[in-house]
């Protein structure tokens, strides 16, 4: 097995490795409970939006450092400077610049997620294909308590697509957060593990399973899936079908099956 190798990182607050096909996102304050600066929102961003089909990288997983927390929102030192309404507004068209490269990654990413996961971090969590989490995870946004902000409406769509708007309204209007086993039974995770060991074995267990998967499948099942939640059932899914049963991978999958061989995707 190839060594990871270390890719990039924005200062030493998030770190990126790619390790055979996963590329692998780390917050890294833990000392913070992995509090998130304006930086670290960017760099995952661009890490996902660099992701491209056929490339060395087939999926992500996103984690925090530590098994205290994936990440305790955003770092409220950053909003000292906030003066006006304006500055939020601006906030928010940044963060659902970040938050749309996740969604729309063009490979499939997974949050890992250890204790606390509130806030930005939840916000990011919520735009991940799939969530793993450890049984003392906490999730929510408990900002009715704490800052007095907002979330966005594409925050707040993306949240009822997942766990339904009733669990939305008390998440958020009672500021509580909801523990594992709901989690589990909503939907919000699909897996849930004992500690942060077995969370992250099973995470990466996923992602080295997905590295084997057609990538054009998982990509136009991704973007359906969006705009599934985004238009509803009324849009023309012609194009998606046609891309998929003409591509090179569909012909490579089919003589694979009928050869009895593994097949060898290339995203095209």
């Amino acid at each position: 097995m190839a060594q990871p190798t270390t890719l990039a990182s924005a200062g030493d607050e998030l770190l990126y490795r790619l390790d055979n096909g996963i590329g692998i996102v780390t917050f890294n304050r833990p000392q913070q409970r992995n509090a998130l600066t304006f930086g670290m929102y960017e760099r995952l961003g661009q890490i996902c939006r660099a992701a491209k089909l056929g490339g060395e990288v087939k999926v992500i997983v996103v984690t925090g450092a530590g098994d205290k927390a994936f990440a305790a929102g955003t770092d409220i030192s950053q909003f000292r400077s906030f003066t006006t309404g304006e500055q939020g507004v601006e906030y928010e068209a940044k963060m659902a610049h970040e938050f749309a490269a996740i969604d729309g990654c063009s490979v499939p990413v997974i949050a890992a997620i250890s204790g606390a996961c509130t806030g930005g971090g939840a916000a990011i969590a919520a735009c991940c294909d799939i969530r793993v989490a450890t049984a003392d995870m906490k999730y929510g946004f408990p900002i009715a308590r704490t800052l007095g902000n907002c979330l966005s409406a594409a925050n707040l769509s993306k949240l009822v697509s997942i766990v339904g708007a009733p669990r939305v309204a008390d998440m958020l209007l009672t500021t509580r957060l909801i523990e594992a086993p709901e989690a589990l039974a909503s939907g919000l995770v699909t897996y849930v593990l004992p500690d942060h060991a077995a969370m992250m074995a099973q995470a990466m267990a996923l992602a080295t399973r997905i590295t084997t998967h057609a990538p054009i499948t998982m990509n136009v099942t991704k973007d359906l899936l969006r705009r599934l939640r985004t238009e509803g059932n009324g849009f023309d899914d012609r194009a998606y079908t046609a891309r998929a049963y003409g591509s090179a991978d569909f012909r490579e999958g089919l003589d694979a099956f009928l050869t009895k061989r593994t097949p060898q995707w290339t995203g095209k």
